[in-house]
């Protein structure tokens, strides 16, 4: 029985070194058609459609790399925190992104995508309404501009973004309101 089983172990480990080797070569063939990726820390300002005229800081994660000859694939994640209805609300939200975008040129990008939005509304004025958080998938359209800083190591990168999320309940009046919003963000991409 022991042959057989280290018969066994030894074609798994002669298929998984040949599959290894194929992959590594296939790796090494890619490697020069690939492009490069980035990672976009960033920061900005958000517009919400029921701010009362405020903009609200954000802050922001993305990992963008191409996929085809002009065109980008990027997960982001960010984070902001804004006051509604003359501070009779305070929204925090944590989208998590994923975009497509066409790059006409090599400093212009536009496209849009979908992402998870993790909203927490809290209702500081009243201690009975302490409070509510729902989750909504909303999809954003805009576009971007990047420019060199140090070529091949780091650009600065600055997007413009329209967020389409609906309607928002909430459990004060408003019952309902407009939860779509405006956000643009500057960013260093560091090239990797």
């Amino acid at each position: 029985m022991s042959r057989v089983s280290h018969k066994n172990i030894a074609r798994m480990l002669n298929g998984s070194l040949v599959a290894a080797l194929l992959a590594t070569g296939l790796a090494l063939v890619m490697a020069p058609v690939a492009k490069a990726g980035e990672i976009i820390p960033s920061m900005g300002w958000t517009k919400d459609q029921d701010a009362s005229g405020e903009t609200a800081m954000s802050y922001g994660l993305a990992l963008r790399g191409g996929i085809v000859p002009m065109l980008d694939a990027e997960l982001g994640f960010s984070y902001h925190k804004a006051e509604l209805f003359d501070g009779q609300v305070e929204q925090t939200q944590w989208p998590l992104t994923a975009s497509l975008w066409l790059k006409p040129m090599p400093m212009f990008y536009l496209g849009g995508g979908v992402g998870w939005y993790n909203t927490t509304l809290h209702y500081p004025n009243t201690p009975a309404l302490a409070s509510y958080t729902s989750q909504k998938t909303g999809v954003h359209l805009g576009g971007g501009i990047t420019m060199p800083l140090v070529p091949g190591v780091a650009s600065a990168d600055l997007n413009l973004r329209y967020v389409y999320l609906g309607e928002q309940k909430s459990d004060l009046p408003p019952q309902n309101f407009k939860a779509d919003y405006w956000t643009t963000s500057l960013g260093i991409a560091f090239h990797f």
